[in-house]
């Protein structure tokens, strides 16, 4: 799989997803683990969304679409939506 035309395996892109999430949002890349909430632990609220879908399409080169997060509670569910965004 490529992201950003570099070669990654999927774990890698969990911790470049941890990475720039922790950076973004200036929370302890720590906190972001599977089973925390996303909204919760990043503090978002609705224009907050709007920057992570930008940050995503960024940096791991997917579309992401509002809709999308809808079923999203936790970095795991997260993470499920990208893996499937990235046909893996």
């Amino acid at each position: 799989m490529y992201v950003n035309d570099v070669k990654m395996s999927w774990e890698e892109v969990i911790e470049e997803t941890r990475d720039f999430l922790s950076e973004e949002f200036e929370v302890d890349r720590n906190l972001i683990l599977p089973e925390n909430s996303l909204k919760e632990t990043l503090d978002l609220d609705s224009l907050d969304y709007v920057d992570l879908v930008v940050l995503i399409e960024e940096n791991l080169n997917i579309k992401i679409t509002g809709e999308d997060f809808k079923e999203i509670v936790t970095f795991g569910d997260f993470y499920q939506l990208v893996r499937k965004k990235l046909n893996l």
